[in-house]
C-alpha cells in the first residue's frame, strides 16, 4: 500500500543541511538475501540480524561504550552460523567475510540518485550521518555516481555514540556549522526520526513500504514514499 506525500508543521521551509541515514536509508539490502543463503542461512535472517546488530549498538551506547558496526555485524553472523552448522570460529570466517564483502559493496535504492539530483538542484548541502562506517558510505554513494554531491560523510565512531543518542546529531551539528532547527535528518527509520526530532532537527522519513508511522515516536516533519517526493516537499 502506497501512502501520500506528506507535510507536517515543519515544511514549507528548506533547510540549510539535509542528513542522510546511510544503512536502508540510502543503501538496498536486498542482495544480502542471496548472500545468506550461500552461506547456510534463511534470506528471512537478514533483517532480524540486522536489527539484532542496532539492538546491540544502541544497548552498549546506553553504558557508556561505542562499538564498531562492522564488529558487531560480523560476532552476530558467526552467532547465527555457529547455530546451523558444527565447526570453529576459523571454519566460520570465510562465510561472515562473504557476507560482510556484500554488505560493503550494496547498491542504492532506485530513488536515491534522482533524489539527490533534485536536491542538489535546489542548491542544499548534503552530508551523510551513519552507525555504520564512512568507509561503507563513501563507497556506496562512489558506486552510485554521486559521491560528489554530499560534501561530507561522518560516522558515529566519531560521535562517541550511537544514534539516536543525542550527541551523535549534535556531533553533525557541529561538524557542519549548522544550528538544529536548519538541519533536516532524512531516514527510513522511525527510531532515527524520533531521536533527531529530540535533539531539535527537522526530519523527514522515506516510507518506502507504506507502513503506518509508529505512533510511540515523534512524528516526521515531512514523509513521502521516496526522495524525490521528499526533495519536492522541500522546495
Amino acid at each position: 500500500m502506497a501512502v501520500d506525500e506528506r507535510a507536517g508543521s515543519g515544511s514549507g521551509v528548506e533547510p540549510a543541511l539535509v542528513v542522510f541515514d546511510v544503512n536502508e536509508t540510502l543503501s538496498d539490502m536486498s542482495p544480502l538475501r542471496r548472500r545468506f543463503e550461500r552461506v547456510g542461512l534463511s534470506s528471512h535472517e537478514v533483517e532480524p540480524w540486522f536489527a539484532g546488530v542496532l539492538r546491540d549498538g544502541f544497548a552498549l551506547t546506553t553504558v557508556g561504550v561505542n562499538p564498531a558496526f562492522a564488529d558487531l555485524a560480523s560476532e552476530s553472523l558467526r552467532i547465527r552460523l555457529g547455530a546451523q552448522r558444527d565447526g570453529s570460529e576459523q571454519d566460520l570466517q570465510p562465510a561472515v567475510d562473504d557476507v560482510m564483502s556484500t554488505f560493503g559493496s550494496l547498491p542504492v535504492h532506485a530513488d536515491v540518485v534522482p533524489g539527490i539530483q533534485e536536491l542538489r538542484s535546489a542548491g542544499l548541502r548534503m552530508v551523510t550521518l551513519s552507525n555504520g562506517s564512512t568507509a561503507v558510505a563513501e563507497g556506496l554513494l562512489d558506486r552510485a555516481g554521486v559521491g560528489d554531491a554530499v560534501e561530507r560523510l561522518m560516522s558515529v565512531e566519531d560521535a562517541g555514540a550511537w544514534k539516536p543518542h543525542p550527541s551523535s546529531y549534535a556531533y553533525a551539528l557541529r561538524e557542519c556549522g549548522v544550528p538544529a532547527e536548519q538541519a533536516m535528518l532524512v531516514s527510513v527509520h522511525p527510531w532515527d526520526i524520533d531521536g533527531a526530532a529530540r535533539a531539535g532537527l527537522r526530519t523527514g522519513w522515506l516510507n518506502r513500504s507504506g507502513a503506518r508511522y509508529p505512533s510511540c515516536f515523534t512524528a516526521p516533519d515531512v514523509e513521502a514514499t521516496d526522495l524525490p517526493a521528499l526533495a519536492r516537499l522541500l522546495g
